[in-house]
């Protein structure tokens, strides 16, 4: 929690709301994700989806990660700028934008770059990427096993995309890639060594067997024959995470710094934190859009733009306005992608902000 006397400070230099990172416990939890995945024998592959820093993906880099995933080309983009040099983008390309600025980051930058394809129509496009990079680009087939997002669906689809992969100019087949829900390891196991023996009957070998997902790491290292592992929220974690039981509020390194501006009735009240920081996130229904630690029986029940509603009924010591509250998101994701910059603090001191430099990247 933000002692009394930061809070004041924080918000004396850089008002309300303020998003505020302690860089302490970013800096356990990157150990602790590193050492997880060494205990595991995996390779690190945070996913910079949550975090959107150059400077923090660097920081896991040094702390043993071997390289980054990004979701968009632009987060591609702004870790390669940065010198990060191993980059997996796990998301389908499609189209000449798309494809395009892919060509141009292969020309650019001499980082590895691998992208992920579950359709013939992705793959199609990719050799004009690889062309006009003048490189090799090496590709991995999503597959689902079980979670019904993306994904090919069966191991077959994902032997014969792969050799739709390895038949194509300028391509070349590096693996798969994953997301088992919580509690389906069975299935993504079934579904890899299927997959495998298929690979292995038309000469073709998955060098990266990729699972994912912080829900996921106390099941870590239990698909056998994984070669590494996503995990996003784990460096900031959030109320989803606690619900999950995979963090608990000691581990959560974000929170949302916010003044009770409004108390019109005796059991509501109104924060400066809106939607527009704390985002309608839902956390995948729980109770409430956040929570704050120092006043439990607190729920903020809905939002506009810039209005946190705040139900007090339930709570023992209802805050005056002027308090200044912190909140754990429900899903720090989306909310890092809402602000510019992190306000940072170590050792109960501010150190500064952390531009978030691959934010609101939609492509």
């Amino acid at each position: 929690m933000i002692a009394p006397a930061l809070r004041e400070e924080i918000a004396r230099r850089y008002g309300t709301p303020a998003v505020v990172v302690d860089l302490d416990r970013v800096a356990r939890n990157i150990a602790r994700l590193q050492a997880a995945c060494d205990a595991a024998g995996l390779a690190n592959r945070p996913h910079i989806k949550t975090h959107k820093s150059p400077v923090l993906a660097r920081m896991q880099i040094e702390a043993g990660a071997r390289g980054v995933t990004c979701q968009k080309i632009g987060e591609a983009e702004v870790m390669a700028r940065a010198g990060i040099d191993d980059i997996l983008v796990s998301y389908n390309l499609i189209g000449p934008h798309a494809v395009g600025r892919l060509g141009r980051l292969l020309r650019e930058s001499p980082a590895r770059i691998t992208v992920a394809a579950d359709n013939p129509v992705t793959v199609a496009g990719l050799p004009e990427a690889a062309q006009a990079g003048g490189r090799s680009l090496d590709v991995v087939v999503e597959c689902d096993t079980g979670r019904k997002r993306a994904g090919v669906e069966t191991p077959g689809e994902a032997v014969a995309l792969a050799r739709d992969i390895a038949g194509r100019p300028g391509l070349a087949f590096a693996g798969l890639l994953m997301y088992p829900p919580a509690g389906g390891v069975a299935e993504a196991q079934r579904f890899l060594d299927q997959a495998k023996a298929g690979l292995a009957e038309h000469g073709l070998h998955a060098r990266i067997v990729s699972t994912g997902g912080t829900p996921n790491l106390p099941e870590l290292g239990q698909v056998h024959g994984a070669t590494e592992h996503r995990a996003g929220t784990v460096i900031f974690n959030d109320r989803m995470m606690m619900a999950a039981g995979v963090a608990t509020l000691d581990d959560c390194a974000l929170a949302v710094l916010s003044r009770v501006v409004s108390r019109a009735g005796p059991e509501r009240g109104i924060l400066d934190a809106g939607s527009k920081t704390l985002t309608s996130d839902s956390g995948g229904g729980l109770d409430g859009f956040g929570l704050m630690p120092d006043h439990p029986g607190a729920r903020i029940q809905a939002f506009a733009e810039e209005h946190g509603f705040l139900d007090l009924s339930a709570c023992a010591e209802r805050p005056p306005v002027g308090t200044l509250v912190e909140v754990v998101p429900n899903h720090v994701c989306v909310v890092v992608n809402m602000v510019d910059a992190l306000v940072t603090v170590r050792d109960g001191a501010i150190v500064g902000t952390l531009p978030v430099e691959a934010r609101g990247l939609i492509a």
